[in-house]
């Protein structure tokens, strides 16, 4: 059964969307409306947009838009019936009994959450019976105490075959259950068992105080030393970090980025509490715009072994993009932060947290390491690699700060550097332009949907309809006066399936808005839509701008479908335009 319309309406009427995204996103008000940097994609200058009198965001620089319920979906990677299940939550609402429930939908979402709550607790009373006494002696010769084995909810899984198979079953959960929240793997056989045994285990907690996953470790050289949880319909490695439920309250101004549970538990216990790391991959795109909405600075503190150094250089331009201040974490004397904190304490931390390096001087030193400077031949190739890098930073200060850097790595003029960088620069720069030109000479396409599959093919009439939409929505009670305006007469199917939702609402006496439509448009047709009614349209003269639009939307119907000459031209110039810019193009 579907969720109620009218209880989709009260609840969009009791969500704020400027309160949902600050909870995420840092606004700004210009004007009547919010600016941001979007929490969908990679930006550091704001092209997230959202308008309270419409409820509606638009990122203009990746394309994401929708209202209350969209945002929800796309942020949380979650279905419609569980975003509004979400949002009846923080509402203080709840969902109608039976409404929306399907497959895998929001009742086998909150069955999964429970079951690995559950799981949690039975792990952590183990830890401290008889069969535990291995874990708990592991843990803390490790140096934790019993706050923070409690705090973190650590456990220990008994090196049994069932255990947690029988356990579970006791409280009516039963064994498919468990392969579905990855606790559980079956073999060729068709045999199921536990999948973590004798190992010391991590809870993994999302931001809302979910159990969604765990880790487990072995307590001696034994493999895999970590058994992760599988993706499933409520774990999803990348988009999530442990710890972050703990770090996102932290007052520090920066994250800790380490490399596994170990040692972001290790810092949490020394005082360190904006300490997190990444699931059993490597950082991603997704973790680092989730950390740029709880901080404007990441330290990187990973292992000084090879791999830790090719992970951070691998994090680094992640970060950055995201908006970050990134730093680097170098440490003398110890492998790791745990083993760092062990053998020179806290405050020593503390200073060389202080003292870590940017990011650029960094990656300056690790391009160094791989030359021998005293050789002229292989100075002039580091140099060409430092001005690359250089050459990429956004302010011209920086560019000018750490080309004097490299030159003095490389013992030269800064004048030499600069020069190099300027001519680097000069060629990115103009790269650029000739793209933005490119993309100019078709001003037509650009108003097209991004989504191929939703091209007008009537360009004219399509324009029409989307005034007729906006209109609608500016003043609904127009829709009763549409001179038999029918959505079939239409020439772009999606611009005529919202307009006939948005006559079925009005006759209904329901919302006529565009975020009210999340639960019967796909992501790329709300995309769209929400552009279309971004932008601007007069209602002083509605009732001729209405006549208008409909004339025009008629005349084209009236038309040969022939294809219009002006299309003709612009698939003409196109064509040459692509012909000439791959002759300039060619070596």
């Amino acid at each position: 059964m579907p969720i109620p319309e009218r209880f989709l309406d009260e609840l969009l009427a009791r969500t704020d969307l400027v309160d949902l995204v600050s909870e995420s996103v840092h606004l700004t008000k210009k004007g009547s409306s919010y600016w941001g940097c979007c929490p969908f994609h990679s930006e550091k200058t704001p092209s997230f947009h959202v308008v309270p009198d419409r409820q509606i965001y638009k990122c203009f620089g990746c394309g994401k838009g929708g209202g209350a319920f969209n945002y929800v979906m796309e942020l949380e990677n979650l279905s419609f019936q569980d975003a509004v299940a979400v949002l009846a939550k923080r509402a203080g609402m709840q969902v109608p009994a039976g409404s929306g429930s399907s497959p895998g939908g929001r009742e086998r979402r909150e069955k999964l959450l429970e079951l690995n709550r559950q799981a949690a607790r039975c792990f952590h009373r183990w830890l401290y019976g008889p069969e535990g006494a291995e874990g708990l002696d592991y843990l803390y010769r490790r140096g934790l105490s019993r706050g923070t084995l409690t705090r973190f909810g650590l456990g220990f899984a008994p090196d049994r075959w069932e255990g947690l198979i029988a356990a579970l079953g006791e409280q009516g959960y039963d064994k498919r259950d468990l392969l579905d929240a990855g606790l559980a793997v079956n073999n060729k056989d068709g045999r199921i068992y536990d999948r973590f045994r004798n190992r010391v285990m991590f809870p993994i907690i999302n931001v809302r105080g979910e159990v969604i996953g765990f880790g487990g470790r072995v307590m001696d050289d034994s493999t895999p030393k970590y058994l992760n949880s599988p993706e499933t319909a409520v774990y999803n490695k990348s988009r999530n970090l442990f710890a972050l439920n703990l770090a996102k309250k932290s007052q520090a101004g920066r994250i800790i980025l380490t490399e596994g549970y170990m040692d972001t538990i290790a810092l949490h216990q020394a005082g360190f509490d904006s300490a997190v790391a990444s699931l059993g991959t490597a950082l991603t795109g997704d973790h680092a715009q989730l950390l740029s909405r709880y901080a404007k600075r990441a330290v990187i503190a990973y292992d000084g072994d090879g791999a830790g150094v090719a992970a951070a250089q691998r994090a680094i331009p992640l970060l950055e993009k995201a908006g970050l201040e990134v730093q680097v974490l170098q440490m003398q004397g110890a492998k790791d932060p745990d083993e760092f904190i062990k053998a020179y304490g806290r405050d020593a931390f503390a200073a060389l947290l202080d003292k870590s390096e940017n990011h650029v001087d960094y990656r300056l030193g690790k391009i160094a390491q791989k030359y021998s400077l005293q050789d002229d031949a292989q100075k002039v190739e580091f140099l060409r690699e430092a001005a690359e890098l250089v050459a990429a930073l956004q302010s011209p200060v920086e560019r000018e700060i750490y080309a004097g850097h490299a030159a003095q790595l490389a013992g030269v003029s800064p004048e030499a550097v600069a020069q190099e960088v300027k001519q680097r620069l000069r060629r990115k720069v103009y790269k650029q332009r000739r793209q933005e030109e490119r993309r100019s000479l078709v001003p037509a396409a650009q108003l097209q949907p991004q989504a191929r599959e939703l091209h007008y093919e009537n360009f004219r009439s399509a324009r029409a309809e989307e005034g007729i939409l906006r209109l609608a929505v500016q003043d609904p009670q127009l829709l009763g006066e549409m001179d038999g305006l029918k959505p079939e007469e239409f020439s772009s199917p999606l611009l005529g399936k919202v307009f006939a939702l948005l006559q079925r609402r009005e006759a209904q006496g329901l919302s006529v808005s565009l975020p009210a439509l999340a639960g019967e448009l796909e992501g790329r047709e709300m995309d769209h839509l929400t552009l279309v009614l971004s932008k601007p349209e007069s209602a002083a003269n509605s009732a001729q701008a209405l006549g208008d639009y409909i004339a025009v939307i008629r005349g084209e119907r009236l038309r040969p479908k022939a294809q219009p000459e002006d299309e003709q031209l612009l698939r003409m110039r196109e064509k040459y335009r692509k012909k000439k810019a791959y002759m300039e193009d060619k070596p």
